[in-house]
């Protein structure tokens, strides 16, 4: 299929079809604090874009994603096709960023919804440093993707939408819909089910996805954190505007 041909496909309101992908959303059209909604075809999160067809690709340029930010290490980077030529790839790595203190401290705790706010308050540079990529990203839309795009993807996906003032109903409903995509990936891939454990987890902390979540947004001001952490306000500023364009 040329790419003239293709027709990028979305069903149930924000998600994305493209080709060799699982769990691809707009994070446009949530609603913020003040009334407004996020623009649709700024920032899309996705898991691992390595798996995307021709068709996939086609599919992703059509939606007008001209930057691929890609929160793996780069071990994890096995692309089936090359990336295309006008498409720019960076590469904000969250694990490595964490260092081994956080993964000594909180490595139990990978996978699951009580990760984020540890990482948020113990990996400030991290978050920093992505901030600042998405802001200084060319123009056009852009994909903030990792492999399941579920932890790393839902991280940035929070501290995205929460720097755009949507409301933390929204987006504690946005990272609960990945469960549901990328749960059949691990039986096609032959691997156990990871929703066990992040289940055992959750219990034994006497919580849930959704409080655990709930939790984390909880008294987070995401400009103060931001601006602690060293990242200009002009670039806060274009995280914003790129966010909620009119």
């Amino acid at each position: 299929m040329s790419r003239a041909d293709a027709q990028p496909t979305t069903t149930e309101d924000r998600t994305l079809v493209w080709d060799g992908c699982l769990n691809v959303r707009d994070l446009g059209g949530l609603r913020t604090t003040t009334g407004a909604r996020t623009t649709r075809g700024a920032i899309v999160r996705a898991d691992n874009l390595d798996r995307l067809t021709a068709e996939g690709w086609d599919a992703l340029l059509d939606h007008g994603v001209r930057t691929v930010v890609d929160l793996r290490d780069i071990e994890e980077y096995k692309p089936l096709l090359p990336l295309p030529e006008d498409v720019e790839l960076i590469r904000v790595p969250l694990d490595a960023l964490a260092g081994p203190a956080w993964w000594q401290s909180y490595g139990h705790l990978d996978g699951t919804p009580l990760a984020l706010r540890p990482y948020l308050d113990h990996c400030p540079h991290a978050a920093a440093e992505l901030i600042t990529t998405i802001a200084g990203a060319r123009p056009g839309g852009l994909v903030v993707h990792c492999g399941a795009g579920r932890d790393r993807t839902g991280l940035a996906a929070l501290l995205l939408l929460a720097l755009a003032d949507v409301e933390p109903a929204e987006i504690v409903a946005d990272y609960l819909r990945s469960a549901p995509n990328v749960r059949p990936l691990y039986g096609m891939l032959g691997l156990p089910d990871p929703y066990r454990r992040i289940d055992t987890v959750l219990a034994e902390a006497g919580t849930t996805a959704e409080a655990a979540l709930t939790a984390t947004l909880a008294g987070f001001d995401p400009t103060r954190y931001l601006l602690a952490a060293g990242v200009a306000p002009g670039d806060l500023a274009a995280v914003r505007a790129r966010l909620l364009a009119s």
